[in-house]
């Protein structure tokens, strides 16, 4: 019988056996990585460059592509690195950082989807106290307890999960170090902290759920009182993106962790790993560039700029 104390290393889920598809997993994993790095970065030095985008809105968003950089840049450089070395494994050390990281800052992306939410709720159905409820104060306020939130959650999960006797090998069942996997190899009598673990991440994002949910219920009730046309179509608008985030991390997640047991692939859930894990850092900045025109407009600046600078 093995426990956490005398594994060196787990074995990662390998994403194919021939080396050619190896590759072919490398470079597609390099090039949504490097997209993420593209649009998250263009994002950041475009809000902290323009003065115009000084706002609630565009604070939060350069928060959540922060988290983003962070949370793709925790799991794809290791898959793709052990796709490009032929190799499965990461050292104990390095998979409970892994975890820890991964918490931190997926946790901490569901808890500032959880504030934009609010902000969206304040700026259309409260739009005289906007300024009152968004001070830069509360702002960061809110950022903070975001970010903290997740620290709090990682550390708790992390040390409970890795404090668990594995019992049933070193092999994950995924591409990067998640808990149920590693839950997965821990040994039977240790079943009431594993469900307490789970009790208390679903607890969480309940809470959260419910809070967004609640948000855009009043948020539509005011969007449908609105009699232009035109100022219907702005509201929506100014939500769409925030909700499709918001659905697409969402629905992965809950379906990856909550699935009932029977319904067990490998390819399942490699492919919903990679949807709530690597797809969202990566299409995010499209989805909330796309419909606005103030952000597009300081992308196009910053892009013109830095070639007028080349010449």
């Amino acid at each position: 019988m093995s426990n956490g104390s005398s594994i060196t290393e787990f074995l990662l889920l390998a994403f194919a056996d021939t080396r050619e598809l190896q590759l072919l997993h490398f470079w597609l994993f390099l090039g949504i990585y490097l997209a993420a790095l593209l649009g998250n970065g263009l994002i950041i030095t475009a809000v902290a460059c323009d003065h115009c985008l000084y706002t609630p809105m565009y604070f939060f968003l350069l928060n959540l592509s922060l988290l983003d950089l962070g949370s793709i840049s925790t799991t794809l450089p290791k898959a793709m690195a052990n796709s490009l070395w032929e190799t499965r494994a990461i050292s104990y050390l390095g998979c409970a950082a892994q975890v820890f990281f991964f918490l931190f800052l997926m946790v901490g992306e569901y808890c500032l989807l959880t504030v934009m939410a609010y902000d969206r709720y304040v700026a259309i159905c409260k739009p005289l106290h906007y300024g009152t409820l968004l001070g830069s104060r509360a702002c960061v306020h809110m950022a903070a307890a975001a970010w903290g939130s997740g620290f709090l959650y990682a550390v708790l999960h992390t040390v409970n999960t890795f404090s668990i006797p594995i019992c049933q090998g070193n092999a994950l069942n995924q591409f990067f170090c998640e808990i149920p996997q590693i839950l997965k190899l821990s040994c039977s009598h240790s079943y009431l902290r594993k469900a307490g673990l789970l009790l208390f991440g679903f607890s969480l994002s309940s809470g959260c759920f419910v809070f967004i949910l609640l948000s855009y219920v009043q948020i539509f009730r005011a969007v449908l009182r609105i009699p232009s046309k035109h100022g219907r179509h702005k509201a929506f608008s100014m939500c769409l993106p925030h909700m499709a985030v918001v659905s697409l991390v969402l629905i992965t997640a809950m379906f990856a962790y909550l699935k009932p047991p029977s319904i067990f692939s490998s390819a399942l859930d490699l492919v919903l790993a990679v949807l709530y894990s690597v797809v969202p850092p990566a299409v995010n900045p499209l989805i909330y560039s796309m419909r606005n025109k103030e952000l597009k407009d300081t992308l196009k600046k910053l892009i013109q700029l830095f070639f007028c600078q080349q010449q």
